[in-house]
């Protein structure tokens, strides 16, 4: 199969990176444009970023020149890291050129006519893009990945939607790759613990409503979950742990929902896509896990961690959840709609 042309918005910064990172090899897609900000434009990659991952950029991304972030001559398929001050113009004058984008950026995720979409959770949600054309205007189309927290979140409840999900109560332990690069000062994060992140308790809040809800009628109607968040930055480089007690409708014994987290499996692991954990949730019985130490890059970061399920004395059980916030939580998540979106025939 010939490989598909890609192009990335916000090449330089921590998404963009991993985006180029996860497609280095990937079987599909190839990586031929990039685009950034006014200061990187006209440069070659190697030149215009700093990179802050482990593994070398490839060698012909790193000759690409990176261009203004602008529709003309990018592919059709392009993959958006843009920092949501710029995503929202950006991305709409892509989208009304005939571009499809793929975006990590809040600006468009809840959207009554945009998919947020996690692909084992919520894979019927594209339907949402039969009538976007139409309602925005666009040539093109924009679909939406969850903010990195949100992801975690909605996956673990996923297989518990089955038991009448209720009331969720969460704290956030997030890691300082979230913020970006160069992030948060080290006299601010080391041997500290900031118990607030800008916009991200409503994120959580209201788009896993979204997400866990049924589509139907042209249109989703939002699962009615009530959801409190806090959210904390903490000294750690990769990987959002979670803190998460529920209440649900069924009376339901441990086992049962030990084996609700392991069982689980979407649309990804139906058709074998590329990037899909062949388990999207492990569940861990050591009382100690999991940490983002040891657990965070299972299966290549895009398999969601769980452990210590217990009863909870103000609901009914809660556990502990994590899971890699630049990989399954940014861009292996936007990698994994578009590998969903070409096997369902909507590229």
């Amino acid at each position: 199969m010939a490989q598909i042309e890609v192009g990335i918005l916000g090449a330089t910064g921590m998404v963009g990176q991993q985006f180029i990172a996860l497609l280095a090899n990937h079987p599909w897609f190839k990586v031929t444009w990039l685009g950034a900000s006014h200061r990187s434009e006209g440069k070659a990659y190697r030149d215009a970023a700093a990179w802050r991952l482990p593994t070398p950029p490839p060698e012909d991304v790193s000759r690409l020149t990176v261009e203004q972030a602008a529709p003309g001559r990018a592919p059709q398929l392009m993959f958006s890291g843009l920092d949501s001050s710029v995503a929202g113009e950006i991305e709409g004058a892509f989208a009304t050129a005939g571009h499809f984008i793929v975006s990590n950026s809040r600006n468009y995720r809840m959207d009554a006519n945009v998919p947020l979409v996690i692909p084992e959770v919520n894979a019927d949600h594209l339907k949402l893009l039969d009538g976007q054309a139409a309602a925005r205007g666009w040539k093109g189309r924009i679909i939406t990945n969850p903010n990195c927290s949100t992801i975690v979140l909605s996956m673990a409840l996923a297989p518990l939607r089955q038991f009448g999900l209720k009331k969720v109560m969460i704290t956030t332990l997030q890691a300082i790759s979230g913020a970006g690069y160069p992030g948060v000062a080290s006299w601010d994060i080391l041997g500290n613990v900031v118990p607030f992140i800008d916009g991200e308790e409503e994120k959580i809040e209201t788009e896993t409503q979204k997400i866990l809800g049924c589509f139907a009628n042209g249109k989703v109607d939002p699962h009615p979950v009530v959801v409190s968040a806090s959210t904390t930055r903490v000294a750690v480089h990769n990987g959002h742990t979670e803190s998460i007690s529920v209440a649900i409708e069924q009376t339901v014994p441990p086992e049962a929902v030990i084996d609700a987290f392991n069982g689980f499996r979407g649309r990804p692991q139906e058709l074998k896509l590329p990037s899909a954990p062949p388990q999207p949730i492990v569940y861990l019985t050591e009382r100690n896990r999991p940490q983002p130490a040891l657990d965070v890059n299972r299966d290549g970061g895009m398999t969601v961690t769980v452990g210590r399920l217990r009863p909870c004395a103000v609901l009914d059980y809660k556990f502990i959840a994590l899971g890699h916030n630049t990989i399954r939580g940014a861009a292996g998540a936007a990698i994994l709609n578009a590998e969903l979106m070409h096997r369902e025939g909507l590229l």
